[in-house]
């Protein structure tokens, strides 16, 4: 029987350790304390930190008390090149297209039902949306996150959205997964999604899918974010062709044939 036959197991110590780093990530930092109550078990907790800490994946800082990553974190993900071709098509292209229209642009790609932003063109005027690089969030509250659903077979959507609680951000916020489905099946049929205030107050975004999976093993997205009181009053209609042609120029950059937007 090979690997990829044998059943699915899992190890918890080691899904605690893999728990434990993502913890540290997200947070910058983190007390004994922010480990016990994030669920992990005091008992285990001594052992598991000793343990990422002497192959460092973490730091600990007696001073302050305090856990961050570690160097050995860093070298594994700069090891890391899933999407390298990616970042590489995409940087001329986002720098243009934030010149262009003076907003941020982002480009990320889908996680079970998260958008990672793995690159950021930030708006150069004082009020924008303050994001960064790794930053996961809920794909069902915002545009780039319905772009990039909109990229799954249909039945694969509804299952991963179907799977857990969508939480609710903002009044606009659409949390029933029939309705989701719609507005993702919309966003395909039109070339692109937004994002009208539903994950923040005040804040609007139009995305376009840029790669699927199957073409080049990573499904992204790009937008476009800006604050409510800047948006034109074609918006979104009037981004979406600079998106559909940075998209484009990226596929293009990456020799792949052909448009995902109509």
């Amino acid at each position: 029987m090979s690997v990829a036959e044998q059943p699915a197991r899992t190890v918890k110590s080691a899904g605690r350790a893999l728990e434990l780093v993502d913890l540290v990530a997200e947070r910058g930092s983190v007390t004994f304390q922010d480990v016990v109550d994030s669920g992990i078990p005091k008992s285990s907790a001594h052992g598991l930190l000793s343990t990422l800490v002497r192959s460092g994946w973490l730091e600990h800082s007696p001073q302050a008390r305090r856990y961050r990553l570690g160097l050995h974190a860093w070298q594994v993900g700069q090891a890391y090149d899933g999407h390298r071709t990616l970042l590489e098509s995409s940087q001329a292209v986002m720098d243009d297209v934030r010149d262009r229209v003076g907003e941020t642009v982002q480009l990320a790609r889908l996680e079970g039902i998260e958008n990672v932003y793995i690159a950021i063109r930030p708006s150069p005027k004082p009020m924008r949306m303050a994001s960064s690089v790794g930053m996961r969030l809920h794909a069902h509250a915002t545009g780039i996150g319905k772009a990039l659903l909109g990229t799954l077979d249909p039945a694969e959507a509804r299952r991963r959205l179907s799977a857990v609680a969508l939480p609710r951000l903002t009044e606009n916020t659409v949390t029933d997964v029939g309705a989701l489905m719609r507005v993702i099946t919309r966003a395909r049929e039109a070339g692109f999604a937004v994002d009208d205030e539903e994950f923040i107050e005040g804040c609007r975004c139009v995305a376009v899918p840029v790669t699927t999976e199957a073409e080049t093993g990573v499904c992204a997205a790009l937008s476009i974010t800006m604050p409510t009181s800047r948006t034109a009053e074609r918006w979104p209609h009037s981004l979406y062709p600079v998106l559909r042609d940075a998209a484009g120029r990226i596929r293009a950059a990456m020799g792949v044939p052909g448009s995902l937007s109509p």
